[in-house]
């Protein structure tokens, strides 16, 4: 026991020098003033950035396709026409932008980002390009109790978490209870359902919400703010002072030219676009793209665990501790950890060695998480045969390899048969915690249409019919499989 703790403490040691390295490794590499160089060189600017707050940046349904537009995506454009090179979008959580930029996997991050002092740490950040102030959003009902930021003080405030608002919030309404949420249209959700009393944000989105959903009401805050506190500006790793300096130099010909509020008034007209029809039929494609990499994630995620689970199965029965232990380790570990952090470690962590896409970090992470728990399922399938079975195949002469693989796996897998069904349904399910990174999956979309249709029950109740339909397929395949096995 004391040599296996021993070897449970090395190798937590490696992963932290590992982390740490990784960390060392990412910030020399953004300490050198080379970043716009290399984007002149790649001919390709990344931008991070949540789709899902309009005006800044959401998406419009074109019929054929969704396409990102707003405020936000027309100033990036801008940039990237100045610098001779070709823009490239990568959707994630708002959470994980300032991370992208951080670790590499954006050269920029946009989306209504105020440059606190907090911020400030991690990453450098433009010049302010636009200035909308801070607002309230109530409903009609609630408007009548609550008119003006004076009243709110005692109530419930619900704001998105990590942002300027969150922390005004807090710092200003000490008697309020504070809701922090990941996504806008969920705090729309949760005012329009009575879980909170006022939805703290800043002003352009707000009036957004106002003139598209006429149960909601707006006022302005109390906040005795500079304009650079509340100001937004494009994040950039630290230390980019060309880069910094040549956004800038966009940014001042924007204001100059006064583009700001040409802009605006195409984030409006898009906005409008969406809200002509918002039916769930009309976006049945978000749905059906959603749906196709939900399926193609479980799937891969399913046959790598399988496989994967098979071997650290194996290597843990095994008699050699240099096999064990590390399989004992790993087991626990992934065990013992959110497959949240797990994705968001493939995803960021390893894109500090190598930058995988989202979707393939996504796999890779859902399948590393699925084959510790398919590991433990098949040992113990294993551990169900009879011993007899395998004193059956000695005296036939099979060796060890050949009589795991033609006698103990085959009913192994017979045994464990219900067990692994409920996994793969698992996984199907689980699988939505990449949506985090940017992968398009069901649950991803479902908050695409949310912001897109300022609708928040009917996508979630299309994306849960849709979950349903998959795993009652699924579940009515693998009970007709169980079946036919009873009979072989």
């Amino acid at each position: 026991m004391q040599g296996w703790q021993q070897c449970f403490k090395k190798i937590l040691a490696v992963m932290v020098a590992g982390l740490m390295l990784g960390v060392f490794t990412s910030t020399s590499a953004s300490a050198d003033d080379d970043n716009l160089q290399k984007i002149k060189d790649q001919g390709v600017l990344r931008v991070a950035l949540s789709p899902d707050y309009p005006p800044f940046e959401f998406q419009v349904n074109h019929g054929q396709g969704e396409e990102d537009v707003g405020l936000d995506i027309d100033i990036i454009k801008k940039i990237a026409k100045d610098l001779g090179v070709k823009l490239e979008i990568e959707n994630m959580s708002f959470s994980s932008v300032l991370v992208a930029v951080e670790t590499g996997k954006a050269d920029i991050a946009i989306g209504g980002i105020n440059p606190t002092p907090e911020r400030k740490q991690s990453v450098d950040f433009s010049n302010i390009y636009y200035n909308g102030g801070q607002a309230f959003l109530v409903t009609k009902a609630k408007y009548k109790q609550l008119k003006s930021a004076k009243q709110l003080n005692g109530h419930t405030i619900g704001t998105q978490t990590g942002t300027l608002q969150y922390n005004l919030a807090k710092q200003r309404y000490t008697k309020s209870k504070l809701v922090g949420m990941d996504k806008g249209s969920d705090l729309v959700l949760a005012l329009k359902t009575n879980k909170i009393e006022a939805m703290g944000v800043e002003k352009p989105v707000a009036e957004a919400y106002v003139q598209n959903d006429p149960d909601l009401v707006m006022f302005q805050s109390d906040y005795d703010l500079s304009s650079d506190e509340t100001g937004t500006a494009i994040a950039a790793p630290k230390g980019s002072t060309s880069l910094i300096a040549a956004m800038n130099q966009s940014i001042d010909q924007i204001k100059k030219e006064h583009l700001i509020s040409k802009y605006m008034k195409d984030a409006a007209k898009d906005m409008k676009t969406n809200t002509v029809d918002t039916s769930m039929l009309h976006y049945w494609n978000y749905f059906f793209k959603g749906f196709q990499y939900t399926l193609l994630i479980s799937i891969l995620a399913v046959m790598g665990g399988v496989i994967l689970g098979v071997v650290l199965a194996l290597m843990k029965m095994s008699h050699f501790k240099i096999l064990s232990w590390p399989a004992i380790s790993y087991i626990e570990i992934v065990r013992g950890t959110p497959m949240m952090v797990q994705v968001l470690l493939v995803y960021f962590g390893l894109g500090v060695v190598v930058n995988l896409p989202a979707l393939t970090a996504g796999i890779i992470a859902v399948t590393l998480n699925s084959a510790a728990y398919i590991s433990e399922i098949i040992r113990g399938g294993i551990l169900s045969v009879d011993k007899g079975q395998r004193e059956a195949s000695q005296s036939l002469g099979l060796n060890h390899k050949d009589a795991m693989r033609f006698v103990i796996l085959p009913q192994a897998f017979k045994n464990i048969w219900p067990a692994l069904g409920n996994e793969f349904i698992a996984i199907i399910k689980e699988s939505s915690i990449v949506s985090i990174i940017g992968v398009t999956d069901l649950v991803y979309e479902l908050n695409v249409v949310r912001a897109d249709t300022y609708r928040g029950v009917a996508p979630i109740i299309v994306v849960m019919v849709v979950y349903f339909l998959m795993t009652f397929a699924l579940t009515r395949g693998l009970n007709y499989l169980e079946r036919k096995m009873k009979y072989e």
